[in-house]
Parts: structure tokens; C-alpha cells; sequence
């Protein structure tokens, strides 16, 4: 009867691990593709050649996930195991490279929309990993923000610029509060689906707010 029910355990739980993965892969490879455009346009801006392009690309889509894994212990990380993930990457540098004339002409504004987006998608992505390496609802949050933030950061001082990050503007706070969120939903039992879409969702919704409104953390008085 004990076999019984562990088999039993074991056969509904394993639909639930499958929604988490499923979830955690479309939101790594969505936020890859808005990252990977995002670097590769920050490199042309910056007038860098087109191995430039290609390793901003890189690092704004994929330093995230990789500082994620290292710190999680899942090596080689992800990014570097699936192929597809480097395929992406090398793909938005490549259409970026010969299709910026056309990429400029788009409002700043829309541009800051899908970097949220971006954002929203990586740190869902990484608090559900922390969260399926049994990590504590702390860790969960941290690592989800760091995903979020890390390939902007890397691409920034790639650039000599200060990270965004360090920065004023309602970014990582973002990207945290949406972590948050998602925690505290999986806590009250809600599926992963709901959970993700509701950190997600925060996430989005206040890093857009905060663009449209121009909201700023408060500094240091000098």
C-alpha cells in the first residue's frame, strides 16, 4: 500500500514538473529573443563591428541565465547545453546587423516596452529555476533578479557605461517585486502557469507604469 502511494504521488506530481519546465523554457527563450535584439542595437548604437554586435547580443541574452546556473550549480548552464539557445542569439545579431535602419525608426518608447517585457520574462524565468533547485522563497526572488538584470548589466560595462541597474530608474525593482510576486502566489497554491503570468504580469505592469509616468527610485541628497 506504501508503493502504492508513492507511486501515486509520483504520477501526479509529475505533470505539475512538466508545467514548470514548459513554462521556464518559453520564458527563457522569449527573453532571450527580446534580449538578444536589445544588446545587438545597443552595439550598433555604439558603432562596434559586427563581432561586437554579436557578443553584446550574447551577453545581454544569455549573462543572466548563466550567472543563474553557475550559482545554482547547473552546469554547463543551459544556454550553453541547447543549442537553440546560441542559435537565437546568433540569429537577432545577424538580422539586427543588416536590418537596423529599419529598427531605428521605432519609437524609444516601444523599445522600453519590450525590453519590460524582456524583464517580466526573465525573472519569471529565473525564480521558477531556483524554485524547481528546491531553493528558499529568498533565494528564489534574488536569483529571479538577477536573470532579469544581469545580461543588461555585463552589456553596460561592456559599453563603459554605469549599469541601469545602479541606476535610479524603477529596473531591477522591478524585476524584484514581480519575483515576489511570483513567490507568494506559488505560496498560496496557485498553479505555475498563474504564478508565472502573475509575476510576470507586476513585473511588466510596473516597469511600464514607471517608464509612461516617469517614476524614479529616490537618491541620495547631495
Amino acid at each position: 500500500m506504501a508503493a502504492g502511494n508513492e507511486s501515486l504521488r509520483l504520477t501526479t506530481s509529475r505533470p505539475a514538473s512538466d508545467n514548470a519546465s514548459q513554462l521556464l523554457f518559453a520564458a527563457d527563450i522569449a527573453g532571450t529573443l527580446v534580449f538578444a535584439i536589445e544588446g545587438a542595437m545597443a552595439a550598433i548604437n555604439a558603432n562596434l563591428d559586427p563581432i561586437g554586435v554579436m557578443v553584446l547580443a550574447f551577453a545581454t541574452a544569455l549573462g543572466g541565465g548563466i550567472i543563474r546556473d553557475v550559482l545554482l550549480g547547473a552546469l554547463p548552464p543551459a544556454s550553453l547545453r541547447d543549442y537553440r539557445y546560441p542559435s537565437l542569439v546568433l540569429g537577432a545579431g545577424i538580422a539586427m546587423f543588416f536590418l537596423h535602419h529599419y529598427v531605428r525608426v521605432v519609437p524609444p518608447t516601444l523599445i522600453q516596452i519590450l525590453d519590460a517585457a524582456g524583464l517580466a520574462l526573465f525573472a519569471i524565468a529565473g525564480t521558477e529555476k531556483a524554485m524547481l533547485h528546491r531553493m528558499n522563497r529568498l533565494v528564489a526572488v534574488l536569483l529571479g533578479t538577477i536573470t532579469a538584470v544581469g545580461g543588461g548589466t555585463i552589456r553596460d560595462m561592456l559599453l563603459a557605461q554605469i549599469p541601469g541597474v545602479l541606476r535610479y530608474e524603477i529596473y531591477a525593482t522591478a524585476a524584484l517585486v514581480g519575483s515576489i510576486c511570483m513567490v507568494m502566489a506559488r505560496r498560496i497554491r496557485l498553479s505555475t502557469a498563474w504564478s508565472g503570468i502573475i509575476g510576470a504580469g507586476v513585473c511588466f505592469t510596473l516597469r511600464v507604469v514607471s517608464i509612461l509616468r516617469h517614476w524614479n527610485l529616490p537618491r541620495a541628497l547631495q
